[in-house]
């Protein structure tokens, strides 16, 4: 008692009373009468769905994808890019030809104005940040982290829209001594 008396926080905080019907107990949204039900306002609409946002500037890789090793018919796996969230947010769910999974969130975070995704897998997660460049191209760079080895190197990836609805991604990784290597490459064409 003598620690809650020198923070000034009460030592005994009572229950709610009781006998007050649950109408009573309640309290009213101020500027309202009291045994007025209060009726909540609907949610604001989504700034993300305005086709200026920058929410929007990744809406070229949203559908679903069958993913090929770039200028071949190997595919490496499918893909599915959905809006979720009122538009605020891009979730990708992979599934390669081997059978290994990844999901990432991708969104535009305007208290930083770029974009973010985040990577996970059994085998890695990958952080990234970036935006469009001035060839409309999403690039982004960031850190991959590999879980089982307990290693983290620098990462890039960029995703290119071409005019006949396909999307290039490209992922490339920094080795130790600087150099960077492509890390995977996919041709997005879509699913029909």
């Amino acid at each position: 008692l003598c620690l809650a008396a020198a923070l000034s926080i009460p030592a005994f905080v009572p229950a709610q009373d009781q006998t007050a019907s649950p109408s009573e107990a309640t309290t009213q949204p101020a500027g309202q009468p009291s045994g007025q039900a209060s009726n909540p306002a609907s949610p604001p609409p989504s700034p993300c769905t305005t086709e200026a946002d920058p929410a929007r500037d990744f809406d070229f890789w949203i559908g679903d994808w069958h993913v090929y090793r770039p200028g071949t018919d190997q595919q490496a796996g499918t893909n599915r890019i959905s809006r979720r969230e009122g538009g605020c947010l891009l979730l990708e769910e992979w599934t390669g030809a081997s059978g290994g999974t990844g999901t990432s969130m991708n969104f535009h975070d305007p208290h930083r104005d770029a974009w973010r995704q985040v990577w996970q897998s059994a085998s890695a997660l990958i952080d990234l940040e970036g935006g469009l460049d001035a060839q409309g191209r999403m690039a982004m760079e960031g850190t991959i982290f590999y879980h089982a080895r307990d290693q983290r190197f620098p990462f890039r990836g960029r995703w290119t829209p071409r005019g006949d609805g396909s999307v290039l991604q490209e992922f490339w990784q920094q080795a130790p001594d600087g150099e960077w290597a492509t890390w995977f490459a996919g041709e997005y064409r879509p699913a029909d």
